[in-house]
């Protein structure tokens, strides 16, 4: 999969249950879309989502599965039996928190690395970190790649955009590690997708830009009526 999607556009088809758009059947159809428009891949949530994209794209998929858990504030594939519901799917990767944040029940980053591998064989796996030294962990954990997806989102990482500076904390990963690094998070403009490349990020993640119409209307709402 990291060689269909070096040097392209990975767009994230995700709609979650209070969204407009949540269902399996549109986001089948945002997929193809997004392959129409030129993506390389598909990010998606869910086993149900995942299979119905497979349907209407030849896409490689990373598979997500979005679940609150008490104890821990990660939710992006949490625990064991989110790796198992993506082993049964198409998807090519498997993305999950890597994060210094507390897993749950304690779990060790190491330890789950190992039972998702285990779990899901032949899969790769992705890192969503948000900060530098997660993404030094994530390599030496042995992660396939790592993806800036949580950047800006947690405690250790608040107020960070991937895009400040001219994407210095991007530069800083990208110096940092040897594995492929995707840029992903605020990346909301295709100059912006074009820079985190010329940088040399393997691919970026665009979702909510393209993808979710109620932010793309806010963004012209708010810019009329400030």
């Amino acid at each position: 999969m990291l060689d269909q999607v070096k040097g392209g556009l990975i767009v994230s088809c995700q709609a979650l249950e209070h969204e407009p758009l949540h269902s399996s059947f549109i986001m089948g159809r945002m997929a193809r879309a997004a392959e129409e428009g030129g993506a390389v891949g598909i990010r998606a949530n869910t086993k149900a989502d995942i299979d119905e994209i497979a349907k209407n794209t030849a896409l490689p998929i990373i598979g997500i599965v979005k679940r609150d858990y008490e104890g821990t504030p990660i939710y992006i594939t949490p625990t064991l039996r989110e790796i198992e519901e993506l082993a049964q799917t198409s998807c090519a990767m498997i993305a999950f928190d890597a994060t210094e944040r507390p897993r749950y029940q304690g779990e060790a980053l190491a330890d789950f690395l190992q039972k998702a591998r285990a779990a899901a064989p032949g899969k790769l796996m992705m890192a969503d970190i948000a900060t530098l030294s997660e993404a030094v962990n994530a390599e030496k954990l042995g992660f396939d790649c790592v993806s800036t997806t949580l950047m800006g989102y947690t405690e250790q990482s608040a107020g960070d955009n991937i895009a400040d500076d001219d994407f210095a904390k991007l530069k800083a990963i990208l110096a940092a590690v040897h594995i492929p690094v995707i840029a992903e998070g605020h990346v909301d403009t295709p100059a912006k997708a074009r820079r985190c490349l010329e940088l040399g990020a393997h691919a970026v993640v665009t979702g909510g830009a393209i993808t979710r119409p109620q932010q793309i209307t806010k963004a012209f709402t708010d810019a009329i009526y400030a």
